[in-house]
Order: C-alpha cells, then structure tokens, then sequence
C-alpha cells in the first residue's frame, strides 16, 4: 500500500517503539530519513544480538523495526551535521523522536523551535515515565511497575516478563493513534501539532479488563499462568495422545457444551459446570475431569473438528512451526542492506479495500 506516498517523516528515534513508528509509515508508501547518533555507532539495537547471531552486519534486532528507510549517522555535537538534520525537517510532514529530557532543547530539536520554520510538522515524541521524566525507561522494568510482571507466570514462578518488550510495541501504538488522528487534524486546519505518549502511559492504558476487576471488584490479579480470571476453561493446557500440548479458549456455554460433545463427555451438564461462572469457581475440578479426554484423542483430527464446530481451541507452536506456515511466510518482509539479506515481520496487518 502507497497509503502515504507524498509524506515525509524524519526518525530521530532508537531502540524500538519509536523506530517502529517510523517503519510503520515506511511500508504505507512515506519517504523515511532516520538520523542515528553516530558517536555511539548508530542505534544501539544494532548490537544487540542472540548468542548464535553473526557479530558483523546488522542485527536482527535492529532488523526487526528498521525497513525501508534512508539511514544516515550524524554527530548532532557537530553544526555541520545538525544543519543536515533541520534541513530535513525543513519539509518534513513528522519526525518521530525519544529524546531524554532536555536533548531536545539542547539540539533545536524541540517542537516549540521546529514549527517555526514548519508550522504543519506533527511532532510525534514518545518517553518513558509520565510521572518521572528524568528516570531511564526500559521495558523490562516498566513491565515490573505497572503491574504485568506481578500478574504473568505459573503459580510457583516469579514475576515473568512478557516474552516481548510490549511496552515498547503498546507505546508505538499509540503514538501511531495520535499521528494519524494529527493528520486528520491537519487536513482540517493546515497546522502541524505536537503528539506524546510515554511507555508508562500506555502500559497503564492497556491494563483494561485486568485494572477494572481490581478497581470495581478489588480484585488483585496474581499469577495464574496462562488462565483467564473471568472465563474458564480459558488459558488451559492439556497434552494429547500424540503428545501436542492443546490450548482452550471457551467463551460461551454453547462452546463448553459442543467442546464436551466432541470429547464424548456430558461435563456440561454436570451442576458444577453449567454456568461459565461455575466453572470459573471450580476450574480445578474442571481441569482435571478434561486431562484424561484429552489425552485419548489426537490432536490434528480433535482441532479440525473443533474448527468445524466453531470452538476456539489452538495448538501450542514454536516459532520454526509459526514460520513454516504459508501465510505466516507471507507476512515476512526482505531487505538486503549492504549484502546482507534481513527479515523482519510486517508491522501493517491491516488491509484496505474500496
């Protein structure tokens, strides 16, 4: 899609939700210049890699948020260089930025100073802390105080960090909210206007359900592995005959029913679990009278028809498994940067039709 073939968008951003941002524009058509701070060798994702990966080139990391894009290093200590980059904001539609607090000033790279000379830049600027500003922001440890830690993992483990920097990737969502709502804004009044979002924001926004059990029913959610407070059976986990590890997501009482039907049980009419509050209230139970009704079944046969009968029920995959589907394949996108072939994932899942 060339959604946004005529926009210019200036990243002076690092590490992943702000350069997602940036690669999100790229692949709907926008002509993206990224400036990398080149006294610390460019974005420091570019040396962060797996145990396995090569140590020359660009890393997978770095990869994974950074396609179609013009790079350029820049001292921004250095006049020369800085003049390049307000050259290209010069007619730039956006620039997307993290500057710690105070950078931006420093640099004439503030909102405040840009749109003099740009009165319809849109300022997309996205922070760590709301509430501390001056505090060094990574995700595994907004992941701690915002609450996702205490709440992710089995009973017996510690607080887990969600297995993605999902602060990061909540945070680039929104700040890719706030510019197309500034566009739209734009083409209305002609005038540009500065967006914000920070990770510890969206953290706190994307709490949803789980903030509304607590702060309407005082209920603290704490670890239950990959259970679902309100719904059962939700979230559990059952090995089959031929050793597939089977997930559930039953929503409905019909689904609970015509997933028993298919197992060859009436669990459904036991009193126990008639309602989807019943069973939320005797999961154990539950769980329990399911394991050996999965274990005689296999798993491939069980899922189709399960997706027969419209009950949600997956398998549990690696990413090799993922990846080795068809469609997944097509949601790859290539890119060779100085002979070097990259992949990364498509960051636009959406499509639009006439």
């Amino acid at each position: 899609m060339e959604i946004f073939k005529d926009l210019k968008v200036v990243e002076l951003a690092s590490v992943l939700a702000g350069p997602s941002v940036g690669m999100f524009f790229a692949e709907l058509g926008a002509d993206v210049v990224k400036f990398e701070n080149k006294l610390t060798g460019g974005d420091v994702t570019r040396n962060w890699r797996v145990a396995n990966e090569p140590k020359k080139g660009q890393s997978a990391y770095f990869s994974s948020v950074n396609f179609n894009k013009k790079h350029f290093l820049v001292n921004f200590n250095d006049q020369n260089d800085l003049d390049k980059v307000l050259e290209a904001i010069y007619d730039a539609d956006i620039v997307v930025c993290n500057f710690k607090e105070g950078y931006d000033k420093k640099f004439g790279l503030d909102y405040a100073s840009l749109k003099a000379s740009n009165p319809k830049l849109i300022y997309a600027q996205v922070g760590g802390y709301a509430s501390l500003p001056d505090k060094v922001a990574f995700d595994v440890v907004l992941q701690a105080e915002t609450g996702y830690m205490f709440m992710n993992g089995q009973k017996t483990s510690p607080p887990t960090k969600l297995p993605l920097a999902f602060m990061d990737i909540l945070a680039a969502h929104q700040l890719k909210e706030g510019i197309l709502v500034a566009l739209l804004k734009r083409s209305v009044s002609g005038k540009g206007c500065h967006v914000n979002t920070t990770l510890e924001e969206s953290a706190i926004a994307s709490l949803v359900n789980q903030a509304s059990n607590y702060l309407m029913a005082d209920h603290i959610p704490t670890r239950i592995g990959s259970l679902h407070p309100n719904i059962a059976p939700y979230g559990e986990l059952f090995e089959t005959k031929d050793d597939a590890l089977i997930v559930l997501a039953i929503g409905s009482d019909q689904q609970f029913k015509k997933l028993c039907n298919l197992l060859g049980s009436d669990l459904y009419q036991n009193e126990k679990f008639l309602s989807n509050q019943d069973r939320v209230l005797h999961r154990s139970e539950l769980e329990q009278a399911l394991i050996p009704l999965f274990k005689a079944i296999n798993s491939d046969e069980f899922i189709r028809q399960c997706i027969g009968a419209q009950v949600p029920i997956g398998k549990v995959k690696n990413l090799a498994e993922v990846f080795a589907s068809p469609f997944a394949k097509s949601m790859i996108l290539e890119e060779e940067v100085n002979g070097q072939l990259t992949k990364r994932v498509k960051s636009v899942a959406f499509s639009i039709r006439d």
